[in-house]
């Protein structure tokens, strides 16, 4: 399993100078940490965001991984997002995101 280190530092390799969200987006990986993304910047840091997906680590590098769909994911309540409206508009800009995370 990869740790909090090794996950943020993918996402920072994935994002490059700009996530191309156009909002900030903080992954709570519960017992685990925080990785909080905006524009470019990549931390750990628990601070606001305008979209806060609560979930596993595992279950992030699954739907990274493209073994666990995100939409299953909130039907099961492995995932679940601060405000379906922010994560619905940014759905293909995350899941183009990811791609870059395999």
């Amino acid at each position: 399993m990869a740790t909090l280190q090794e996950l943020t530092d993918r996402i920072i390799t994935a994002v490059g100078d700009d996530s191309g969200l156009g909002k900030s987006l903080k992954f709570d990986l519960k017992d685990v940490g925080v990785v909080h993304i905006d524009g470019g910047s990549v931390t750990n840091e628990d601070k606001p965001a305008d979209l806060t997906m609560t979930l596993s680590m595992d279950d992030l590098l699954a739907i990274g991984a493209g073994s666990l769909d995100p939409t299953m994911a909130v039907m099961t309540g492995k995932l679940k997002l601060s405000d379906m409206g922010v994560a619905m508009g940014l759905q293909a800009k995350m899941a183009a995101l990811f791609s870059k995370m395999r």
